[in-house]
């Protein structure tokens, strides 16, 4: 089966065309810009992409191989309802979907058990630790997950697994595809505010996914918040639990997913704590989640308040470590967000020592929405933090600042939700040397 990946450099549709090439299917795709992301998947041999999106190169692309599934992430179709390439599939009767019918087929086909991990923040890092500690344990294992890492390629499909690990995402309510056999919620906190109107829309979506799973693992907290109805298939954990001492991972938020999933991973394997917990202190991190960059510089994917709060924490702790200040670079993901968010911004840099906040990275906008400056989004910090901020762009000017910062020992870590054209894609292509 030939399948074309409309957003391809995206991290939902990347990872699922690697499994659809390791599992036998012809790949191909496309997408509107040209990116890291899309030069590391032609690295692992999906050649035949084309940057731009246009009738002609699907057109193409069809007449040297007809195109028999068409997958398209979520934003295609809210940025452009008449895109080129949708089009093109409908006049010519091609089989299209979003990425989950895709991933919900193989799944089904392949008769394997989902673990799924849904929530506001952390699913990235927790999906990231579960395929790490399976495949520590020699457990063989399908998965898909929105980063690089390490320890395996972002998406594969491995035909002696059992399970599936899928980083199910709620944004247009993508989660509501799939029926898991252990749902992980790493955490739950209102967001997505065009697809969800009220929080009360939000917590049902995530009490529908639940009610689908044949297990549940979650926080006692997030349990309360949803309202459920205790049963023998919750595997529900405490909030401040003892064993968290026991992990020596840095940052407080790292160690309470930790302790998700070494939950999960127990109830499927029966092994003693213990030896989950000496595994997962071993985890080598994610990209983009605390990554090193250089010396004394760190890009973290954190853009929602919360997720903003468990990387501050982090970075705090990791600064006491070595005695250093703290220093954040921050970029929004989107003004949309912004505009929902402005007011929970106020405390969450409370701590660290210099703030350059830079224009939000826009995806997925409103056009009736005014874009907020950093001018005009510092002022909602409490005043402590805003004689702290400066509003900044991303150029030679906020390059020497980052610079001086690295090397008077300070600790720059730069918040970045976006991808092409991001803060995060600017950082690696800077010349940090003294030189």
């Amino acid at each position: 089966m030939h399948i074309f990946f409309s957003g391809i450099g995206g991290t939902g549709i990347g990872p699922l065309a690697l499994i659809a090439k390791q599992a036998g299917y012809e790949v191909s795709g496309s997408d509107k810009q040209d990116s890291d992301y899309v030069n590391y998947l032609k690295k692992q041999g999906i050649n035949n992409i084309y940057i731009g999106q246009t009738r002609e190169a699907i057109e193409f692309t069809h007449k040297q191989k007809p195109i028999e599934w068409y997958v398209f992430s979520s934003a295609i179709v809210k940025e452009n309802p008449e895109h080129p390439e949708l089009q093109f599939v409908m006049e010519n009767n091609i089989k299209n979907s979003k990425r989950d019918a895709l991933l919900t087929h193989i799944i089904k086909d392949r008769q394997l058990k989902l673990l799924a991990v849904a929530g506001t923040h952390g699913k990235t890092t927790t999906t990231a630790m579960t395929i790490y500690l399976m495949k520590a344990l020699g457990l063989p294992v399908s998965y898909s997950v929105g980063a690089k890492i390490s320890f395996g390629e972002m998406g594969q499909y491995d035909p002696t697994s059992e399970y599936f690990i899928l980083e199910c995402d709620e944004f247009d309510r993508n989660f509501l595809s799939f029926t898991p056999y252990n749902a992980l919620i790493s955490g739950i906190a209102y967001d997505h505010h065009e697809i969800y109107p009220t929080e009360d829309d939000y917590k049902q979506a995530f009490r529908e996914f639940i009610s689908k799973s044949a297990w549940k693992t979650l926080w006692l907290s997030d349990f309360k918040r949803l309202r459920l109805e205790l049963d023998a298939t919750y595997i529900i954990m405490d909030d401040n639990p003892p064993e968290l001492a026991q992990l020596t991972l840095v940052g407080e938020v790292n160690r309470r997913d930790a302790w998700l999933v070494i939950a999960a991973v127990h109830q499927i394997t029966k092994l003693p704590y213990g030896q989950l917990i000496e595994l997962m202190n071993h985890f080598p991190g994610v990209s983009r989640r605390m990554e090193k960059i250089h010396e004394n510089l760190y890009s973290d994917y954190a853009h929602t308040p919360e997720k903003i709060q468990g990387a501050i924490q982090i970075g705090l702790e990791l600064a006491e470590k070595t005695a250093r200040e703290l220093v954040v670079v921050y970029e929004p993901l989107t003004n949309r967000r912004m505009h929902h968010t402005k007011e929970l911004h106020r405390d969450i840099f409370n701590g660290i020592n210099k703030l350059y906040w830079v224009p939000s990275y826009l995806a997925r906008e409103d056009p009736a929405l005014a874009v907020l400056s950093p001018a005009e989004l510092i002022p909602n910090l409490n005043p402590e933090m805003q004689n702290k901020s400066v509003p900044a762009e991303l150029n030679k000017t906020l390059k020497n600042a980052v610079k001086w910062h690295m090397k008077h020992g300070a600790i720059v870590m730069c918040l970045s939700g976006g991808g092409g054209g991001s803060l995060d894609e600017w950082l690696r292509k800077q010349s940090w040397g003294w030189f």
